[in-house]
């Protein structure tokens, strides 16, 4: 169905828009195209909400990821202190 689209040239789309003006009238074009252009925006606006929202989204998971990393890090470092700290104290008490 999508050939059949690119296939319209302009004696096809003065037809069409001839159809449009005796369906719809001379005087609800400016209307119709007022109308389109409100939803058209709407639409923009929505669709770059949700991009915002995906964004923030985004940002939300590394923060959450880099704070996971950070918890981790420190409990290894917590694990590695005190195996050194276990270690001096059978050093300590060996003869």
């Amino acid at each position: 169905m999508l050939p059949l689209i690119a296939d319209l040239g302009t004696p096809e789309l003065l037809i069409i828009l001839v159809i449009v003006i005796l369906v719809f009238g001379a005087s609800k074009l400016p209307e119709l195209a007022r109308g389109s252009g409100r939803a058209l925006r709407i639409f923009k606006a929505e669709t770059k909400g949700l991009n915002d929202d995906d964004a923030d989204t985004a940002a939300t998971a590394e923060r959450e990821l880099e704070a996971k990393q950070a918890a981790e890090r420190d409990a290894f470092e917590a694990k590695q202190a005190a195996e050194r700290e276990a270690s001096t104290r059978r050093d300590d008490t060996t003869p």
